[in-house]
């Protein structure tokens, strides 16, 4: 944060000419003001002594006047050195929270799954899964068939024409069939722990 002035020339001039003038200065801002021209450098606190002087003594001269050339002075930052116990207490928790992190990413990864490319169990619960789907598409159809041939052959006792036959075995066929489906979904939810 600046704390001073880096006066130019023309502060330099006018600052002479208030020693020289008729202001009355006092000693300790004479010794502050000639001690500039060894560093160019001014802090605010002299600045402030002479604005009040300045304004004590109604001189026709004003600040922005005298820095009107001057900038202010940044000092350089000098930044103490890193405490060693502190960088290695930070590097362990950096390492921490990079294996945690790793861990978190893989957490999922079976390194045992991934080199095997299936084992006998496996393809024997595969199979296993098969044959309930093919036992059960096998016994839907058998059902629906036996169901239409049933009533195609029970209804020769009712109608006579072949048509009326073959529309009341389709229709019990059907409705046998949607009996079968209903039951299979009902299953198929629990075995799959739905209500």
């Amino acid at each position: 944060m600046a704390s001073s002035f880096k006066v130019g020339e023309r502060f330099e001039e006018k600052a002479r000419g208030l020693m020289e003038g008729e202001t009355v200065i006092s000693e300790e801002l004479k010794e502050e003001l000639k001690a500039l021209t060894d560093q160019a450098i001014i802090p605010f606190k002299t600045v402030r002594k002479l604005h009040k002087l300045l304004q004590e003594n109604g001189h026709p001269l004003y600040l922005h006047e005298l820095f009107k050339d001057s900038t202010l002075h940044l000092p350089q930052v000098i930044r103490p050195p890193r405490n060693p116990q502190l960088v290695a207490r930070l590097e362990k928790i950096k390492a921490k929270l990079a294996n945690e992190e790793y861990k978190r990413i893989t957490r999922n990864v079976n390194p045992q799954e991934m080199h095997h490319h299936g084992t006998l169990a496996d393809f024997g619960r595969q199979v296993r899964s098969a044959k309930a789907v093919v036992v059960t598409l096998l016994n839907f159809l058998v059902t629906v068939v036996a169901a239409f041939a049933c009533s195609y052959l029970g209804s020769q006792y009712i109608f006579t024409e072949t048509t009326a036959r073959v529309i009341a075995a389709v229709i019990a066929a059907s409705v046998v069939g949607l009996a079968e489906l209903y039951v299979l979904v009902r299953t198929m939810e629990g075995e799959l722990g739905e209500p």
